[in-house]
């Protein structure tokens, strides 16, 4: 998908977050170094703890003597292209996503606000938890996304909806403006008259939005890729132009090209290789820092070469199967290379600095893992 660039000229960079940013680790430990109050407008889409193995898989037909019927007459077979999958259980799921949460209520600038993407399996559990963070008093939203799209059960009503939770840092302060929000067709234009029609109506908070069809020119191969139009309408209502916008659990990095599109800036963070593959390919034309493990000096074609490795975020172990944001993926050996924490934490160590202690190393090298995930 070609992404729309917003015409806005911006500043040369004073300060990291000036640029728009992919940094690929571990989000909890990488969220704790950056600054109190810089984030105008935080959007995350955690793993939904599904207790499922997810999986996405690209096929190919080939014409062969053998195999089903198609195309006038021919015969096919599917073979498989590739594949990604990631194992969305969690044993406490709200111990996974508290500190997280408490991270994000700290980078919210006063006037910022928090779209928590989940759905009906955790919904309640994590309103309660959001109530505790942020306080009941700055709870704004509840906006229902509703898609009529794959598989029907025949044992209860079809699940075709995700449920967003928006809070604010401070209610007398926050940002909501639909000056840049689309507009909806009436569904009965003449009752309206002809200037309203042609304006539009304004989304309510039940917004009908398909999923990105596997055919769409948008498509990334991601599994859990969001609609473009979803994160749009996003930034749109609840960022100005010029606005830092934070996605900690990036997927295929939807929320950084709704940015790129509305001349707002943007910090993406996934621990999952394969999202960092996406994101590098959807970026490729645009100037957007790379920087985090494995790789400790990457760019996009356009980007700025950078060799910012943050040492906590490379101290963990690669899994053999990982998920969402981190939990989904190969392991470094699939990868054709073996991570060198070592190595890394040298990379990482700022000039000037004394280097790692080997008490410090050890520490690190015994850290187990964390199961970081997701994405839109």
């Amino acid at each position: 998908m070609k992404i729309p660039v917003h015409n806005t000229t911006y500043p040369v960079p004073r300060t990291p977050y000036d640029e728009n940013r992919v940094i690929h680790g571990d989000n909890l430990e990488i969220l704790k170094t950056l600054p109190d109050g810089i984030a105008d407008l935080i959007y995350i889409d955690p793993p939904f703890n599904t207790g499922k193995q997810m999986e996405r898989r690209v096929m190919k037909s080939v014409r062969s003597a053998s195999g089903k019927v198609g195309f006038h007459g021919a015969t096919y077979e599917r073979t498989e292209v590739s594949s990604s999958a990631y194992n969305d259980r969690f044993d406490d799921y709200l111990a996974f996503l508290e500190p997280r949460l408490r991270e994000a209520h700290r980078l919210l600038a006063p006037h910022g606000t928090l779209y928590f993407h989940i759905d009906y399996r955790e919904v309640h559990y994590c309103k309660v938890l959001l109530d505790t963070i942020f306080s009941r008093r700055c709870f704004l939203n509840e906006v229902i996304w509703a898609y009529d799209y794959g598989a029907r059960s025949k044992s209860k009503w079809p699940a075709k909806h995700d449920n967003i939770l928006v809070y604010v840092k401070d209610p007398a302060k926050y940002h909501f403006s639909t000056d840049e929000v689309d507009r909806l067709p009436y569904m009965a234009p003449k009752l309206v008259g002809k200037e309203k029609a042609a304006r539009g109506k304004l989304p309510t908070d039940t917004w009908w939005h398909t999923i990105v069809p596997t055919n769409s020119h948008e498509k990334t191969g991601y599994p859990t890729q969001k609609p473009f139009g979803i994160l749009r309408r996003i930034v749109a209502a609840s960022s100005r132009p010029g606005a830092l916008v934070v996605d900690f659990f990036a997927g295929s990095g939807t929320t950084g090209a709704a940015a790129l599109a509305l001349g707002r800036r943007f910090v993406l963070i996934d621990s999952n290789p394969e999202a960092i593959s996406v994101m590098r390919r959807r970026f490729a034309d645009h100037p957007v820092t790379f920087s985090g493990a494995p790789t400790a000096s990457t760019t996009s074609r356009r980007g700025t070469e950078t060799n910012m490795l943050a040492p906590k975020a490379t101290a963990k172990r690669p899994r053999a199967k990982a998920g969402k944001n981190g939990v989904r993926g190969k392991s470094a050996a699939a990868f054709g290379q073996q991570l060198n924490l070592l190595d890394l934490l040298a990379e990482a160590k700022p000039t000037g600095t004394s280097a790692t202690s080997p008490k410090r190393r050890e520490r690190l090298l015994k850290k187990p893992a964390n199961p970081a995930a997701t994405g839109a």
